[in-house]
């Protein structure tokens, strides 16, 4: 029970980082601390992408899982099992990763061009 627990949590504190992610930005705009927050996940998720270093929150997961008695999450990580044809098809990776960068960008502009 009690490893299902860290699983589901990892996974849920996954989701939630990814969200922040793609729109933490935003809420600099009204929250200015927040920017050096988003600015390390941003380069957390940059980094990950370009080295595939595979993320402590995937580790956690996978482990609680097994732990549990649970299949664990395939070698090829969080995003392939739960967001990869799922949400979008693979072949679209790429294409998703622009949008979020373009969405990253578009919300720094935006807190630039507030704060003057």
């Amino acid at each position: 029970m009690m490893y299902r627990l860290v699983a589901d949590t990892a996974m849920v504190v996954h989701f939630a980082f990814l969200v922040y992610l793609a729109v933490g930005g935003f809420l600099a705009w009204r929250w200015r601390r927040t920017l050096w927050a988003h600015l390390a996940v941003v380069a957390w998720g940059v980094i990950s992408i370009v080295t595939g270093v595979e993320c402590p929150l995937t580790l956690a997961e996978d482990w609680g899982r097994r732990q549990a008695g649970m299949e664990g999450l395939p070698a090829s990580g969080f995003i392939d099992h739960y967001i990869e044809d799922v949400i979008y098809p693979q072949e679209h990776t790429n294409l998703v990763r622009l949008g979020v960068a373009v969405l990253v960008l578009f919300s720094y502009v935006g807190y630039v061009l507030r704060r003057q």
